[in-house]
């Protein structure tokens, strides 16, 4: 499979680049105590939950190493957390969420602060303890709580095929040119759902953003906070919006960076990305002298030529079209990956395919020996259930000049993603846009960048305006890569250190420059 990640972690892209329990009690302090059970959802889905939920103790004990991570550090403690399998009916069958927690290390203690990295289907548990560095000032008074989302990781994560069927997809073409490849297009993404509903069974249909929102409501209750203190990033950020829609009352300090448009269906949200990434290969090819438009072109052109005859590398697999595309998108992600991008593209123009399949091995997450994170897994399961709308390929191929007007690199290949996405997906889609306006919640910190190249800026105003009047706030920072904060802003790092520590909720429209 050769998907973008749509929304993901931007310390897992940066990581990237420079690599290739029950019973017991807590052991991070008291919280502000007390809560209560989960609020009913504006869509009245959610009901009184048994005392067996709520009244659990985390049994925090030594973190495991991991096919996807290293143990962590003597710092960090995991446990489990039971949830309903399905929220509308809490008293019945239950799922193990894993948990991972770094204890505050000053005295003044605040609470807990769950992160989530994006995705969907990042894993928490594997990425908070590379991030707890970005923020080691908030650590001083949160313990520091991330978690694997349903259908994720260790938390009945969904793995769709092995890797040799992985593999072998990569010669699929994603931008189909003739009715048999467009055919193959389409049967390989029927395929891979029909694989992921005989690895989910019944979790299929429960892994919504919706139900993640809800097992964090019950994950502050057991953890004891009155209030959700939340760090989201990038997909993050609609999983918090989703929060404050259902539990505005429970909202404490939000921090929403990298912001996705909740206003987008899932063409809209492809539309948003084509230009979100051609505006950074822009920017990056200004940076190296290059026009733009000539620059872009002569990129279109080599993937024109990758299209039809896929490069040699050093392996024994060639790098074809959709594996060279994913390989110029993760430099993009940040901009310490633009050198990278450079002799990688140069390298490609020579013959060589070597370096861009490095990058794409990344992005997609694929060691050495061949194996392959189901990151990109649980993320399709994830936004084919939120996501309604099920584009046809005719319709797809309708857009194809839109989208490639927008982006003669990426228009092709995301317009077409509309219709491979989610085709003849098992399970229906729940909405066409996420619901994420939240009266009477607390100010949320929106911190927007103007040079995003999968969340573009102007998600952060939209994400703003729904969360309603004087519960939105928007940050912006007038720089390049995906999420602001612990890029290099200390006006954008300041701001949210602030508000998380102090409640200093900054005047709506801040820019940092």
């Amino acid at each position: 499979m050769a998907r973008f990640v749509r929304w993901t972690a931007l310390a897992v892209a940066g990581a990237l680049l420079t690599a290739g329990c029950s019973g017991g009690s807590s052991d991070g302090g008291d919280g502000k105590g007390g809560g209560g059970t989960p609020s009913d959802s504006s869509d009245g889905s959610t009901s009184a939950l048994p005392s067996s939920l709520t009244e659990q103790r985390p049994d925090w004990g030594d973190c495991k190493a991991r096919d996807d991570a290293p143990a962590p550090g003597d710092d960090y403690r995991c446990a489990t957390l039971k949830v309903p399998l399905d929220w509308s009916k809490p008293e019945g069958a239950t799922i193990d969420l894993a948990l991972i927690r770094a204890g505050a290390r000053g005295d003044d203690r605040i609470g807990s602060l769950l992160f989530n990295f994006g995705g969907p289907g990042q894993s928490g548990v594997s990425t908070l303890p590379a991030y707890a560095s970005t923020v080691s000032l908030l650590h001083e008074r949160y313990d520091l709580v991330s978690w694997d989302p349903r259908g994720v990781g260790a938390s009945e994560g969904i793995r769709c095929r092995d890797d040799r069927r992985i593999e072998a997809a990569e010669a699929v073409d994603s931008t189909p040119d003739t009715p048999a490849e467009e055919e193959a297009y389409l049967k390989d993404a029927a395929d891979f759902g029909k694989g992921c509903e005989e690895s989910a069974g019944k979790l299929m249909a429960h892994v919504s953003t919706a139900d993640t929102a809800r097992d964090m409501d019950l994950m502050r209750l057991v953890l004891g906070d009155d209030r959700l203190h939340y760090f989201g990033i990038s997909y993050g950020t609609e999983l918090g919006g989703v929060y404050a829609h259902l539990f505005p009352e429970n909202v404490g300090r939000l921090v929403l960076d990298a912001v996705v448009d909740p206003s987008a269906d899932a063409v809209g949200h492809a539309r948003n990305q084509t230009l979100g990434f051609q505006r950074a290969l822009d920017d990056y090819l200004e940076s190296t002298g290059q026009d733009p438009r000539q620059g872009s072109q002569k990129i279109a052109d080599l993937l024109a030529r990758i299209d039809a005859e896929p490069l040699p590398t050093s392996t024994d697999r060639k790098l074809t079209q959709a594996l060279a595309l994913t390989g110029i998108v993760l430099p993009l992600y940040s901009k310490s990956g633009w050198p990278t991008l450079t002799s990688a593209l140069a390298a490609a123009e020579d013959g060589d395919g070597t370096a861009l399949l490095a990058l794409a091995d990344g992005y997609n997450e694929r060691d050495a020996s061949g194996r392959y994170n189901t990151t990109t897994h649980s993320q399709r399961v994830i936004s084919c259930l939120d996501d309604k709308q099920r584009p046809t390929a005719d319709e797809a191929k309708g857009r194809l000049a839109e989208f490639e007007e927008i982006s003669p690199v990426f228009g092709a290949f995301l317009g077409w993603d509309t219709a491979g996405w989610c085709h003849d997906w098992p399970v229906p889609g729940q909405f066409d846009s996420p619901e994420v306006s939240a009266p009477g919640a607390a100010p949320i910190l929106v911190v927007g960048n103007t040079g995003d190249p999968a969340t573009p800026y102007e998600g952060a105003r939209r994400m703003a305006d729904e969360l309603g009047k004087g519960v939105g706030v928007v940050l912006t920072w007038k720089g390049d890569g995906h999420g602001a904060y612990g890029s290099g802003s200390d006006c954008v790092d300041s701001t949210v250190n602030a508000y998380v520590l102090k409640g200093t909720v900054p005047k709506d429209g801040k820019v940092c420059s």
